[in-house]
């Protein structure tokens, strides 16, 4: 009976003396773990799949300051725009109301909304605007001048923004434009500025820019 009683009393003690540190170990490990996975969690979210899907998306859509002037809604707006040819979609754009009549002034309309795949550099009206009256008006009047300048800004390829960093390539009237730049910020000849840039249209890819090239 003695005994008995003894063999509890020890197992009393012994029980008491483990399970407190077996509760601090359970305490620890819960905490541990709950410690370990968040910072986990936090960085997963931060840099997890769908920054990169945003960062893919972000670079496909137009880019500059005079995007900003594109109608929200509409055939001028950019969904518009990207359901039509070239020279239609600028149509829709009062930004190159001066562009689209040099264009039918030409007899152009037709060859670029034809024409498949390419890359137009777009002046915008102020673009013109910086040519002395005269000299516009001169240069509308000669048909086969017109004609140069403007297939100048045109390039026979779909142009990326990636491909503007360091480029040189042929223009449908022969000669070779230059582009360079990264990001947002892209120049035509050194001379032309990109102002809204990677605007689609159902067959080409335009850059608006603030300066008339000039064939060299």
């Amino acid at each position: 009976m003695n005994s008995m009683r003894i063999r509890r009393t020890a197992l009393a003690v012994a029980a008491a003396v483990v399970l407190p540190f077996s509760l601090a170990a359970c305490s620890d490990s819960g905490s541990d773990t709950k410690a370990a996975s968040t910072p986990v969690a936090d960085d997963a979210a931060k840099s997890g799949g769908s920054t990169a899907a945003d960062s893919t998306m972000t670079s496909d859509k137009p880019f500059g300051a005079a995007c900003a002037g594109v109608p929200a809604e509409g055939a001028g707006s950019f969904d518009g725009m990207a359901k039509d040819p070239v020279a239609t979609a600028a149509s829709n754009n009062p930004a190159l109301s001066t562009l689209v009549a040099a264009v039918k002034q030409a007899g152009l309309v037709d060859t670029l909304n034809n024409a498949t795949d390419i890359t137009v550099f777009a002046p915008t009206n102020d673009a013109f605007a910086k040519i002395p009256k005269a000299d516009l008006d001169k240069v509308l009047a000669d048909k086969a001048t017109l004609t140069k300048i403007l297939t100048y800004h045109v390039v026979g390829q779909k142009l990326t923004p990636k491909q503007l960093e360091n480029g040189s390539f042929e223009t449908l009237q022969k000669g070779m434009v230059t582009t360079k730049g990264s990001g947002e910020s892209y120049k035509v000849n050194d001379t032309s500025k990109v102002v809204c840039g990677n605007v689609k249209t159902a067959n080409a890819n335009v850059y608006i820019v603030d300066t008339v090239l000039m064939p060299k």
